[in-house]
């Protein structure tokens, strides 16, 4: 369910894994003094005195909803009654890059693959445990030398394409938007990648600046890694990170498709949900995040130029392979803009989410540099079909079904 840790030198003494940022390197969740026994006993000695804590699975998942993902997380799930189900609560509210290893009271070969193989976790002890056990198994884990399961997460942490027909349409107003909400109802970790280097609306709409280096990196596929990214982020929340840049007009960025690539599959390691807001008309690298987006929202005003752009989008977005593209009509019931009726003729069916005109609303809470859907319930309920389509989270509710497409089941 996570990525290798560096192995720490083979042949000789092993250190503690590394923390990554401030993120602790393991973080252990045991339910009975005798599991925890084993586990210090069974763990090697050069690793030194990992953490421990007192519950289980249900413990785990509450604490990190307010406390950084471990690189390395161990839960108990003895005695859960739906294990299953209180792992998909887990998933919610880690970062896609962190193994997991389980412990519980059931030996059924079939529950460990369901474990192992279908849900990801990278490895499944039950009880009564033993220090042998625990240092062949467990120890691995955390002297790197496990196999790594990133790529099944590359696969399933996913993309959502925002996309204005054109010029006006209020795309980034939605993009900024969706991605606070799918962080604070969905709870999961959510990175939103503005990619109009110039111009770009999304930092001051979230009340902060973002710098340039964002533009080295889209320009330098080696520049994209982890750390650097890291740096360029700017934390909103603790489950949203804005990654934009604002570059003087009279720049020319050139982002290269590789580099757009090797961004985006850093990003999908590191969160379980990455909010694109896309330029149009696509160029290589707009292409590129509607090839990897298993959602493309294409976003219209009402008006004919906005119906005859979004069934064009619409069109080379199933040449892209984007999984699902999902009209949206923004500012529904503009002053001078088409009728409802108008719109869906024009569009062959109705767009599948209406977003109404907020005339005094979203431009007061985009000078504030406040997102508008915490104030707003209109908003909030205008979003809603997207953040259950996108997260599984249901209008009333936190929480939802990520653990399926945080673990790559079907789809991109």
């Amino acid at each position: 369910m996570a990525r290798d840790m560096a192995d720490a030198g083979r042949g000789g003494a092993r250190t503690s894994p590394a923390p990554m940022g401030n993120r602790p390197a393991f973080l252990a969740f045991v339910a009975d003094e005798a599991s925890e026994a084993a586990l210090r006993g069974g763990l090697p000695e050069a690793l030194g005195a990992l953490p421990f804590r007192r519950g289980d699975i249900r413990t785990a998942t509450r604490l990190l909803e307010r406390e950084p993902t471990p690189a390395v997380l161990l839960v108990d799930i003895a005695g859960i009654a739906d294990p299953l189900q209180a792992m998909e609560m887990l998933a919610n509210v880690c970062m896609p890059d962190v193994r997991v290893l389980a412990i519980g009271d059931q030996a059924d070969i079939g529950f460990y693959r369901r474990l192992t193989r279908e849900l990801g976790v990278a490895e499944y002890l039950h009880k009564p445990l033993t220090r042998d056990m625990v240092a062949r198994l467990f120890g691995p884990h955390l002297a790197g030398q496990a196999a790594a399961a990133a790529e099944v997460l590359g696969r399933g942490s996913q993309v959502v394409a925002v996309c204005g027909v054109r010029g006006g349409s209020g795309a980034t107003t939605i993009a900024v938007n969706l991605a606070v909400q799918l962080a604070e109802q969905g709870r999961g970790h959510v990175a939103l990648l503005d990619l109009h280097l110039r111009g770009g609306t999304a930092g001051l709409m979230l009340g902060v600046r973002p710098g340039t280096g964002l533009r080295v990196a889209l320009e330098q596929p080696d520049r994209a890694d982890a750390l650097f990214l890291d740096r360029v982020g700017i934390p909103i929340s603790d489950r949203l990170r804005l990654i934009a840049a604002e570059e003087p007009m009279e720049s020319e960025p050139l982002p290269a498709e590789s580099a757009v690539q090797a961004v985006l599959t850093q990003l999908r390691q590191r969160f379980n949900i990455v909010v694109v807001d896309l330029p149009m008309p696509p160029g290589p690298a707009e292409r590129a995040v509607l090839a990897a987006a298993r959602h493309s929202l294409l976003v219209l005003g009402p008006d004919i130029a906005g119906i005859r752009d979004a069934l064009a989008l619409r069109k080379l977005a199933a040449t892209m392979g984007s999984s699902r593209s999902t009209i949206v009509l923004n500012r529904s019931g503009l002053p001078g803009g088409l009728k409802p009726k108008l719109v869906e003729e024009g569009l062959g069916a109705p767009p599948d989410v209406v977003i109404p005109d907020l005339p005094r609303h979203l431009p007061r809470a985009a000078n504030l540099g406040q997102p508008a859907s915490r104030e707003n319930a209109v908003l909030r309920r205008a979003l809603a079909p997207l953040l259950q389509d996108i997260a599984g989270v249901a209008a009333g509710r936190t929480g939802g079904g990520f653990l399926g497409r945080l673990l790559g089941r079907g789809g991109k």
